[in-house]
């Protein structure tokens, strides 16, 4: 069997490697459009901040690899139609500008995302850069050292990361976001809160509520300055950062996608067409709080789906569990950890729910050291069920986003939560770990409502 893999970062490069993993003899064929796979990008705030230090460990697979495993692989080429009818695609070598076409019994796409760009007036000015993928963040390299002034357009996890890289390099940051509280999708306001205000305290400025309106430039072509509706700020360098569409374009109108343009997959990564199959970023997620699909681009999805279309491509074997959407962040000394639904977007999806609020140490007061923890747990009004949790401390909780992704993907209720068997060791929590506490504040909760 012949499979044709579109696309070669997380989920193609996953899946590349699983098809042939799990089905000998299968000829994987891969056009990627750039001249690398498999980039981290999740890494670029921590190379511009001098954490990583060599952008080159940001990969963790390389074309000579999947060579090497019996992939056929080929670099700069760009896929410019799919004929589903015929099973064909037609490619475009970009060295030689040569076009082909080449067959498939099945085909992968793993096509990802791209960073939207607004049509503001002046985005044309130099310096004014997306953060994507490897070149575009050896591009960010490059121009950081001659600007000072800053200004990151998005407020989600990769805006959030990099305020902290340039602020860490000793620039001024400025942070611009068109809803009122950053991390606005993982985190509600007691949380987002504390952020914002460590964020203000360091000096870097927070223009929340506010949309870039436009960019001006110097006479060199490069930008100086952003503006919003209530105010301008000065700008040598500008990261826009406002989200990503799925890059579908060779298959609309062919499979079913959602209204954004995600490809919707079955538990077994098909699309509409059975020999079609997709993962990553380009794809609509089974969101478990939900029970719905939803675009949640991760690379922890996008490897998942990816691993899963090599299990599944000749036989259905293994299905998709869906996912959370869980997340950690270290902003300044603090570990965020969250999954599923907040507060906010549970009420945004007209879900019937409640929440508690818990502060607790994670440890004894008789240690000699301990930190607070601030904790929230999402439930279902009608039958009590987990469907989000968020954590922030000095201290690292992160992993205890990982145990309350699982109690959902489970359909675990507040009182399995409250006395699910966790130990007791007084270095690293109390008698009741503090995921029971949580819990048990929520079952008292229930129990004084009724």
């Amino acid at each position: 069997m012949k499979t044709v893999v579109i696309g070669c970062t997380h989920a193609g490069t996953s899946a590349v490697k699983s098809i042939l993993k799990n089905n000998p003899g299968n000829e994987v064929i891969v056009f990627e459009r750039n001249d690398n796979v498999s980039f981290l990008s999740c890494g670029i705030a921590l190379y511009i901040g001098g954490v990583v230090k060599d952008a080159q460990s940001l990969f963790y697979s390389n074309p000579e690899e999947l060579a090497s495993l019996g992939a056929k692989i080929n670099m700069e080429h760009d896929v410019l139609e799919i004929d589903e009818v015929a099973k064909t695609v037609t490619v475009k070598n970009l060295k030689t500008n040569e076009t082909f076409v080449e067959s498939y019994d099945k085909l992968v796409l793993t096509t990802g995302s791209w960073p939207i760009e607004p049509p503001i007036p002046g985005v044309e000015a130099e310096n004014i850069l997306l953060c994507k993928n490897y070149n575009q963040a050896q591009e960010i390299i490059e121009r950081k050292n001659d600007a000072q002034n800053v200004v990151i357009v998005g407020g989600g996890y990769i805006g959030i990361e990099l305020v902290e890289a340039f602020y860490d390099s000793g620039k001024n940051v400025t942070l611009i976001d068109g809803l009122d509280r950053i991390l606005n999708k993982y985190l509600d306001k007691e949380f987002t809160d504390i952020l914002e205000d460590d964020f203000r305290d360091k000096g870097i400025t927070l223009a929340l509520n506010q949309t870039v309106s436009s960019f001006a430039k110097h006479e060199n072509g490069k930008v100086k300055s952003v503006s919003t509706p209530e105010a301008t700020f000065d700008a040598d360098l500008v990261i826009m950062c406002v989200g990503f569409r799925p890059s579908n374009e060779l298959v609309k109108g062919k499979v079913d996608m959602l209204p954004n343009g995600a490809v919707k997959v079955n538990d077994y990564m098909q699309t509409s067409n059975k020999d079609i199959y997709a993962a990553g970023d380009n794809v609509a997620v089974h969101y478990n709080p939900t029970q719905d699909h939803s675009y949640i681009p991760l690379a922890t999805n996008a490897v998942r789906m990816g691993t899963l279309v090599g299990l599944n491509i000749n036989e259905h074997k293994v299905a998709y569990r869906g996912t959370q959407g869980t997340s950690g962040l270290y902003l300044f000394g603090y570990n965020i950890g969250s999954t599923g639904l907040t507060a906010n977007s549970a009420e945004h999806f007209g879900i019937e729910y409640d929440s508690v609020l818990v502060e607790d140490n994670y440890r004894p007061e008789f240690m000699p050291t301990t930190e607070k923890i601030l904790m929230k747990l999402v439930y279902r009004k009608d039958n009590n069920q987990i469907i989000g949790g968020q954590l922030i401390s000095k201290y690292d909780i992160t992993q205890s986003a990982n145990t309350l992704s699982l109690a959902i993907q489970n359909k675990m209720t507040v009182e399995d939560l409250a006395f699910v068997d966790f130990f007791f060791q007084p270095y690293f929590d109390r008698p009741w770990n503090y995921l029971n506490i949580l819990a048990q504040a929520a079952l008292d909760k229930i129990n004084k409502v009724k």
